[in-house]
């Protein structure tokens, strides 16, 4: 499952990568907080900036390392291995718990996690919940009215 969620978002960023050259679009979002509002942001570059971020303070030196060759920069296996003198057993293992950690960190990333894309990508903003309101009832104590 957490390699699901890694292989999801790393289809995102590459996604977002190959779409560069067209980085002219600009979202109009809304803005919950105490002034309310919009804002303007560009969610692919903001996309690439933190799946990148995140990957890389996640990471070991070793373990981004590997990453950075074989992901980002799409060597094969074999030019991994040679690189790193590792053989392909010891490759193959070491990157499936690097996307078992890097899953984990993206759907678990608080306080927007990179997975899903649609909630990412679809500008679902989360509105702070105040305190609870009460009313009083004739000489009785407050009650607070949750649900």
């Amino acid at each position: 499952m957490l390699r699901a969620v890694f292989r999801a978002c790393l289809t995102g960023f590459v996604e977002c990568v190959a779409l560069g050259e067209r980085t002219a679009s600009v979202s109009w979002e809304p803005c919950y907080g105490p002034t309310g509002g919009r804002i303007f942001s560009r969610k692919r570059e903001e996309y690439i900036a933190d799946f990148l971020k995140v990957t890389e303070r996640s990471l070991s030196e070793e373990e981004y390392r590997m990453f950075r060759y074989h992901f980002l920069l799409g060597a094969s296996f074999h030019l991994c291995c040679q690189k790193l003198q590792m053989d392909r057993g010891t490759f193959f293992h070491a990157m499936y718990r690097v996307e078992e950690k890097l899953g984990r960190v993206y759907a678990e990333l608080e306080p927007y996690p990179l997975y899903p894309l649609r909630d990412y990508f679809g500008g679902i903003a989360h509105k702070d919940i105040g305190p609870a309101r009460s009313f009083t009832l004739s000489g009785r104590a407050p009650f607070p009215l949750t649900a």
